[in-house]
């Protein structure tokens, strides 16, 4: 609407724009088309969202077949790395975290190939572990321990072999068969298996 009247806002408005040089203007619309451009990335977004639910969608049918696997036996919950957290989450109700988390230092440990490296970490990890009244001893038997002792005068990376073997065999006869039977495994197979029932084609 046209405003004829003297000091009539609308006209001051219009004056105002009709005086600001062509290049502001221009300016202007470029940055109107731009947010144009930012306003419609939300699509995109979108796309790649379902593009991530489709990956995420394999992942829970692969995690649901590894779930069942666990059970087969001890070597096939350590290949896993959710079953493995799944594995100390339990020890943790028990108290017994501290077999697991020295089972994994010493896999670590193997790894290492700097000896100055390797000499640190071994004396950290009997210190932490293995040593008499250490904060997180394992239960392992003295002579286990003596023997572990003495191979850290020439640490090589097999120097915890003996005593990482024996805290495995005390995992896979005792907590791993109560891992088994718990609760929260028991529910975790059944969604597991309930996922891959439906999904079987319908004869």
């Amino acid at each position: 609407m046209s405003c004829w009247m003297p000091g009539c806002p609308a006209l001051s408005m219009c004056r105002g724009l009709a005086a600001l040089p062509i290049t502001c203007l221009e300016r202007a619309k470029d940055l109107k088309s731009r947010l144009g451009i930012l306003l419609h990335k939300p699509e995109l977004g979108h796309r790649g969202g379902s593009s991530s639910k489709l990956q995420l969608g394999s992942r829970r049918r692969n995690s649901s077949q590894e779930v069942l696997e666990w059970r087969e036996s001890f070597d096939q919950l350590l290949k896993s790395k959710s079953g493995v957290n799944a594995f100390h989450t339990f020890l943790k109700t028990e108290f017994s975290e501290e077999n697991l988390d020295f089972w994994l230092a010493c896999e670590d440990f193997k790894k290492t190939r700097s000896k100055t490296k390797l000499a640190s970490k071994a004396n950290r990890i009997f210190e932490e572990f293995v040593q008499n009244e250490a904060p997180r001893e394992v239960n392992i038997d003295h002579e286990t321990r003596e023997i572990t002792r003495k191979n850290l005068s020439g640490a090589t990376s097999a120097c915890f072999n003996e005593a990482q073997a024996k805290t495995r065999t005390l995992m896979e006869k005792d907590s791993y068969p109560r891992f088994l039977k718990s609760a929260s495994y028991q529910d975790m197979s059944r969604q597991a298996a309930s996922r891959g029932t439906s999904k079987r084609p319908h004869t």
